[in-house]
């Protein structure tokens, strides 16, 4: 009798324990997926693939440094939008402020620049160029080494910096001769000092010819931005030079 009244007791006790597993839902579906409280079973849920950011688009080159020589010519359809001075001559109007800025700078250290020459199209880059050709073959050079010669002083149509609005020959208004010895003026000796502040270098400095393919221009200023004009200053560099610099990052 007693191990019938034991089995009888174990029954009753395994009865309720399953009745409060159910009360509480933790049982199992056919399939032995879990179940919620209300027997609903649960599907694990699949997150979907991640989808690929899209690329980011390529920066747009710094209009400010647009390196135009003999090897890199202006891109095809090229424009400007030109900001003409009072004096007839016209840049590029994105560097007209700091220009201004510059040239009141000098007036105010009681120098007098005169800009002598800035934007030229394309048929005025000619044309000088062709000049300059007929000039020397006027002094017995042949034809080709007279444009060979001309071009290491007027840069031939489409790889002039003038024709991008951000190059300017400035000369002391006392002498405005685009020679060597406007580097003696003392507005040619404050520009070589303070242009890099308002984001301009001194474009064909001496000792740079062999990479420029231009000779020593101690007039022709180009607008390059003041980061870039402060490192280019700071290191003695030309702006082929600067650019073929490998970038630092921080």
């Amino acid at each position: 009798m007693k191990t019938n009244a034991n089995r009888w007791k174990r029954a009753g006790a395994l009865w309720a324990v399953l009745v409060i597993l159910a009360g509480t839902g933790a049982a199992c579906s056919r399939t032995g997926e879990p179940v919620t409280a209300s027997g609903t079973e649960v599907t694990e849920r699949t997150q979907p693939p991640s989808q690929p950011s899209a690329a980011a688009a390529p920066a747009e080159p710094d209009w400010r440094l647009l390196l135009v020589n003999a090897r890199n010519p202006l891109p095809e359809g090229f424009t400007v939008e030109l900001k003409t001075l009072e004096d007839g001559q016209a840049v590029d109007r994105r560097i007209w402020p700091d220009l201004c800025r510059m040239l009141e700078a000098a007036r105010e250290a009681g120098l007098s620049p005169l800009i002598c020459s800035s934007y030229r199209t394309n048929a005025q880059q000619q044309s000088l160029f062709l000049r300059k050709i007929r000039r020397l073959e006027a002094q017995g050079l042949p034809h080709q080494e007279a444009r060979e010669e001309a071009a290491r002083v007027v840069a031939p149509p489409g790889t002039s910096e003038h024709e991008t609005g951000l190059a300017l020959d400035i000369t002391a208004q006392s002498y405005p001769v685009l020679e060597q010895d406007q580097e003696d003026t003392p507005e040619q000796q404050w520009l070589m000092e303070n242009a890099w502040r308002f984001g301009f270098i001194l474009r064909y400095p001496q000792g740079k010819t062999e990479i420029t393919g231009i000779c020593y221009e101690p007039w022709h200023y180009r607008y390059v931005g003041r980061e870039a004009a402060k490192e280019i200053q700071e290191k003695g560099l030309c702006l082929e030079e600067y650019l073929a610099e490998p970038e630092t990052g921080g």
